[in-house]
């Protein structure tokens, strides 16, 4: 009985990973769709040839190792890169210095959008005290099932300042994204440091998306310490590019990585997957504000309305906050912006 269901075990993993080696050879493949076709054809086709016809059951697996050992150190082997066509969007890599307790970010985000795909690019030089650092908030932007969001995190300094950055894919011009592509090496991973006003309302005022925001309770040390950590691999990208990947290197599984540099990762949670569920874990860590019931919480947390109603205003960080649980003591004043703001492209 063990071995009849090792076996069976064994078989559906390679059934399911010679099915996914022809679509690697499908979308990552020669640029030509009718080669990649045949390729991607031809292995499964062959796959499933050798399965029913080589014998002995050893010399087929043997030969079916071999061909799927191929496509997968070939596919391992495609690089990614830096250099490349890219979207308007995610033209300029971000860059952060540090001297001592200055922090300089180059190419943070602030973009004036009129629609989704039309907007006034604004690139800009930022500079913070990291001994300024109050704390770390947590959006969640959904677009469609419950159980899918993107998560965006944001620093709140003691000026009243904020930065958001949020883990995405960088595309290429021409580019679109696929939940299945993500899956494969079709996109790099890109941080977009950003101005609230940017990534918050580019979801909420133009992609219909709706946005919760929720203040993680953790010290102002933990929460510049998680800074610092997202900002070394800021840097790292802009050095050593890396793949995006839909299941492993995400917007929520890179933000259980930092976490864990910093030893607060907890045990592995299914709603690390099904993301759209991350707040619920979170309240249940204690991670954020449980004075109130969940249920609760989460409605009063919707800052959909508030980011819609503040469009583009100065003080639009602040007014997405009013009245969301978890946030006291918030200070009127608006960001300082020290060094240059610098504008790198023309709107269309």
């Amino acid at each position: 009985m063990i071995r009849a269901t090792f076996r069976g075990i064994a078989l559906l993993a390679a059934v399911l990973l010679t099915f996914w080696c022809g679509l690697a050879l499908w979308f990552d493949g020669p640029p030509a769709r009718g080669v990649a076709a045949v390729l991607a054809g031809g292995f499964v086709l062959g796959a499933i040839l050798v399965a029913f016809l080589v014998r002995p059951g050893r010399r087929a697996f043997l030969v079916w190792l071999l061909g799927t050992g191929l496509v997968l150190g070939w596919w391992l082997s495609i690089a990614p890169s830096n250099d490349r066509s890219w979207m308007p969007d995610v033209a300029r890599l971000p860059r952060a210095e540090i001297d001592g307790d200055r922090l300089t970010i180059h190419n943070v985000r602030n973009f004036d959008y009129r629609s989704e795909t039309d907007f006034t690019p604004r690139w800009e030089d930022r500079t913070y005290d990291l001994r300024r650092v109050r704390a770390v908030d947590m959006f969640l932007s959904y677009w469609g099932p419950r159980a899918i969001a993107h998560t965006i995190t944001s620093w709140e300094f003691d000026d009243g300042s904020h930065l958001a950055i949020s883990i995405e894919t960088r595309k290429e011009v021409g580019e679109s994204y696929s939940a299945v592509r993500g899956f494969f090496r079709q996109y790099e991973l890109y941080y977009v440091v950003a101005d609230e006003r940017d990534v918050i309302r580019l979801r909420t005022n133009f992609r219909g998306e709706t946005v919760y925001l929720y203040r993680f309770q953790a010290p102002p040390e933990f929460a510049r310490a998680f800074l610092l950590d997202y900002l070394r691999k800021v840097n790292e990208l802009a050095e050593r590019p890396e793949w995006y990947n839909a299941l492993t290197q995400n917007c929520t599984t890179a933000i259980r990585v930092h976490a864990r540099n910093l030893s607060q990762a907890r045990a592995w949670n299914w709603r690390i997957l099904a993301n759209g569920y991350g707040d619920e874990m979170l309240y249940r860590n204690g991670r954020l504000d449980t004075s109130l019931p969940f249920a609760e919480l989460r409605a009063r947390s919707d800052i959909t309305a508030k980011a819609k109603e503040a469009g583009f205003a100065p003080d639009f960080s602040e007014r997405i906050r009013a009245g969301v649980p978890g946030f006291r003591g918030h200070s009127a004043q608006q960001p300082t912006r020290q060094g240059s703001a610098t504008t790198g492209m023309s709107g269309r």
